[in-house]
C-alpha cells in the first residue's frame, strides 16, 4: 500500500499546492519526485531506474517528437506566410458576414492547434491576428476569449495531427489509426457546435466595411498558392495513409531504407511514426523557400521555445511512466480496483482527469498522470483499448478548459487584455466555453460505457 500511496501523494501535493516554496505547482518536479520515490520504495537499483527512465520516455517518444517537429513546422509556416494565406483565403470565402468571419477564424485556430498540438501556443500564434478583427465586430473581450480558447483547444485534439489522441494511444499501448478515424467525427461535431454557439455573439450585427476582404479566394490563391505547398505535402501524406492505407514511408524504398534502422534506436524511433515523418518532410520542403531559409535560426529558436514547457512535461511524464511500470505499481493499482464496480472506476477516473486538467490547464498532464494507471484497469474491465484512448483524449480535452482555474483561459485573457488594454475575466471565458467542454466530457464517458 505504501508503495502506491506515497508516490501518488507526493505527485498531487507538489502539483496542486502552489504555496510550497520553489517547487509548488511545478508539474515537472511533481512527476520526477513521484518517479524517484516509486523507484526507491520499490527497491530499484540505479541501473534499473535509468533503464526505466529510458523505457518510459521511449513509450512517449512519438508524442514528444510530434510536439517538437510540429512546432518547428508551424513556425516555418508562419515565416512562409502560409497561416496568413489560410486566414485570408478563409475570410474571402466566408468573411462577407460576421458569422462567416467567425467560421474563418475558427478554422484557422483549429488548423494552428492541430499543427502545434498545443492550445496555448495556437492561441498565441493566431490570437494576435484575429483579436482586433473580432473587436471591430463589437464582441466583448470574454466572447473573443471564448472563441480563441475553443478554437485552439479543439485544434489540439483535431485529426490528423492530434496530440491528444496520440498521447492517449501511446499510454494505452494501441495503434492510434482506428482511434483517429472516430475522432474525425467526434471532434468535428465539437467544432461545429462551438461555431454555432459563437454565432449568437454577432446576431443582428453587420460586417464593418474595412473587414470585408478586397480580394476573392481565387485572387489570393493565385498570388500566394506557393506558400501552401508544404501544407499540401503534409496533408497529402497523412490522408494517403488515413484514407487509402498508402504509407509512403514503407512503400517508397528510399524512405524505408532511411527509417528502418532508426526504429531500432530507443527514443529516436519516435521520428519514424508516420505523422511525425510526414511533418519532417513538410518542414524540409519549407526550406525550399527563401523566406524560411533567411530566418533558419529564428524558425528553430521560436519553434522550440513555444513547446519547451510542453516537451519538458512530456519527458518528465515519460520518466514517471517508465518507473511505475518497472516497479510494478501499475499492476498493483489494477489489483486494488478489481473489487470496485466498473461504473465507479470509470466515473472516478474521468473526474480525476477533469480535475487535474482543470488545475494544470494541460491535457498532457491530465493524461500522463491518470491514464497511466487507468488504462490497464479499464482493459481488465474489458473496455476496448481503442475506446479507452478515445475517451481519455476527449475527457482530458474537456478538463483543460473547465472552470474555475483553466490555465489556457488565463493565458488567453492576458493576451487579449494586453492588446486591448482592458481587463478580461477568465472565469467568464471558461463559463462561456463550458457547454463545449461538457460535450467532450460526455463523448468520453459514452465511449467508456459502451
Amino acid at each position: 500500500m505504501i508503495e502506491i500511496f506515497i508516490p501518488l501523494a507526493l505527485l498531487f501535493i507538489i502539483a496542486l499546492v502552489k504555496r510550497i516554496p520553489r517547487i509548488g505547482g511545478d508539474i515537472r518536479v511533481a512527476l520526477l519526485v513521484a518517479a524517484v520515490s516509486s523507484a526507491i520504495i520499490s527497491g530499484l537499483n540505479i541501473g534499473e531506474t535509468v533503464l526505466a527512465f529510458v523505457d518510459g520516455i521511449d513509450r512517449l517518444s512519438w508524442v514528444i517528437m510530434l510536439s517538437l517537429f510540429g512546432s518547428l513546422y508551424a513556425e516555418s509556416q508562419a515565416k512562409l506566410g502560409a497561416i496568413d494565406t489560410t486566414l485570408n483565403s478563409l475570410r474571402a470565402a466566408f468573411g462577407n458576414s460576421p458569422k462567416g468571419l467567425i467560421v474563418a477564424i475558427f478554422i484557422t485556430l483549429i488548423l494552428a492547434g492541430s499543427l502545434l498540438g498545443d492550445a496555448i501556443a495556437a492561441a498565441t500564434v493566431i490570437g494576435f491576428l484575429v483579436i482586433n478583427s473580432l473587436t471591430e465586430l463589437k464582441l466583448k473581450p470574454e466572447q473573443i476569449g471564448m472563441i480563441i480558447l475553443l478554437g485552439a483547444s479543439i485544434g489540439s485534439i483535431m485529426p490528423p495531427i492530434t496530440q491528444g489522441v496520440f498521447l492517449s494511444a501511446s499510454l494505452v499501448g494501441v495503434d492510434p489509426g482506428p482511434v483517429i478515424k472516430i475522432a474525425y467525427v467526434t471532434v468535428t461535431i465539437g467544432a461545429i457546435l462551438a461555431i454555432l454557439e459563437s454565432f449568437r455573439f454577432v446576431r443582428g450585427k453587420t460586417m464593418p466595411k474595412e473587414l470585408i476582404p478586397e480580394q476573392s479566394v481565387i485572387q489570393i490563391l493565385k498570388e500566394r498558392w506557393k506558400t501552401l505547398i508544404p501544407l499540401l505535402v503534409l496533408i497529402s501524406i497523412v490522408l494517403a495513409n488515413t484514407l487509402f492505407d498508402y504509407n509512403i514511408f514503407t512503400e517508397i524504398s528510399i524512405f524505408a531504407f532511411i527509417l528502418e534502422p532508426l526504429k531500432e534506436i530507443r527514443i529516436v524511433q519516435g521520428i519514424t511514426f508516420q505523422v511525425v515523418s510526414a511533418i519532417i518532410i513538410a518542414f524540409l520542403v519549407s526550406f525550399l523557400f527563401p523566406a524560411v531559409r533567411r530566418d533558419t535560426k529564428g524558425v528553430f529558436k521560436n519553434g522550440l521555445g513555444k513547446v519547451n514547457q510542453t516537451v519538458q512535461i512530456q519527458i518528465c511524464a515519460g520518466v514517471m511512466v517508465g518507473v511505475f511500470y518497472a516497479s510494478g505499481l501499475i499492476d498493483k493499482v489494477a489489483l486494488m480496483t478489481e473489487g470496485l464496480a466498473s461504473s465507479m472506476v470509470k466515473l472516478g477516473g474521468a473526474l480525476s482527469m477533469v480535475v487535474v486538467g482543470m488545475l494544470t490547464g494541460s491535457q498532457t498532464t491530465s493524461q500522463s498522470v491518470i491514464v497511466t494507471f487507468l488504462g490497464p484497469i479499464l482493459e481488465k474491465m474489458e473496455v476496448a483499448p481503442e475506446l479507452i484512448a478515445l475517451g481519455a483524449s476527449h475527457i482530458a480535452a474537456a478538463g483543460q478548459n473547465m472552470p474555475p482555474v483553466g490555465l489556457t483561459a488565463f493565458v488567453i485573457c492576458g493576451l487579449i487584455g494586453g492588446i486591448l488594454n482592458t481587463k478580461v475575466d477568465p472565469l467568464k471565458v471558461m463559463m462561456l466555453a463550458l457547454p463545449n467542454s461538457l460535450y467532450f466530457l460526455i463523448i468520453g464517458l459514452i465511449v467508456w460505457f459502451i
